[in-house]
């Protein structure tokens, strides 16, 4: 065998005692070199054990001990006894033996049917975690789309490039951005800010402070393309970046690197 095993079955028929022949052979090949299907096999293992011990256990009846106790007190008649428990014990053996012919391969069938009905078990809640994973990410998407959309349907959304300062690192951005909604949309490039530093965008309101709408740190001039939430109802005087400490500040203290017309 020189991949994994393609069925996960196999591990729990193994672990049964049930799998011969070249298969058998093939697997043991296999283990000697592979640490994951070892685990695999250690894990099929235990859950044959729980099996094992899950299954239910039968207490006899009081009149069935009863009736068991009086044919063992039952004294034989003389020159009789030894033949008749010599016949009993033999009769014992056979029906224990024709019992274990038809009860171990039950139990075994019913084992592998478990393990292969808990495999298939386990691949459904994997693909299931999947695929809610992918319609969570699908309806993030959809949400941002369609954010994307009403910012740039509405009337009274605001966009401005913003002008590189001189001296400063080069870049063009523009933004759009919406009091009312409470949205902007950032949309461009700049080059790499220098080590141990970072880009802030701001919106400087008409009264009170600037407010932070996030840390820039391209790794490269490639365009940049996001949108974010900020303070609804706040008119904006002018959009500037600076450039910061590594990380951003709460206010800004760095110069100007790119700011909107009129600031």
């Amino acid at each position: 065998m020189n991949g994994h095993p393609t069925r996960e079955e196999d591990f729990d028929l193994y672990a049964l005692g049930t799998l011969e022949g070249d298969e058998k052979q093939a697997i043991e090949s296999h283990l000697a070199t592979c640490a994951a299907c070892t685990r695999k096999l250690d894990e099929a293992r235990g859950r044959m054990a729980l099996l094992a011990l899950s299954a239910p256990r039968t207490e006899p009846s009081p009149a069935v001990k009863e009736r068991l106790l009086h044919r063992v007190r039952e004294p034989a008649p003389a020159g009789v006894r030894e033949p008749v428990r010599v016949e009993r014990e033999r009769a014992g053996g056979m029906m224990a033996r024709w019992w274990a012919a038809v009860l171990v391969p039950a139990f075994a069938i019913l084992l592998i049917a478990s393990a292969y009905l808990w495999n298939i078990n386990a691949r459904l809640d994997r693909e299931i975690v999947a695929l809610r994973a992918s319609i969570q990410d699908q309806q993030k998407q959809l949400d941002y789309a369609r954010s994307v959309a009403h910012l740039l349907e509405a009337k009274d959304t605001l966009t401005v490039s913003l002008a590189p300062m001189p001296g400063m690192p080069q870049g063009a951005v523009k933004v759009m951005y919406n009091e009312k909604m409470g949205m902007l949309m950032y949309d461009g490039w700049i080059e790499p800010p220098p080590q141990d530093k970072s880009y802030q965008l701001w919106v400087l309101p008409m009264e009170g402070q600037p407010i932070s709408v996030g840390v820039v740190n391209p790794a490269t001039s490639d365009t940049a393309h996001w949108l974010t939430k900020v303070p609804e109802g706040v008119t904006a005087k002018t959009i500037a970046i600076t450039l910061e400490p590594a990380g951003g500040m709460p206010q800004p203290t760095g110069p100007m690197v790119l700011v909107s017309p009129g600031a």
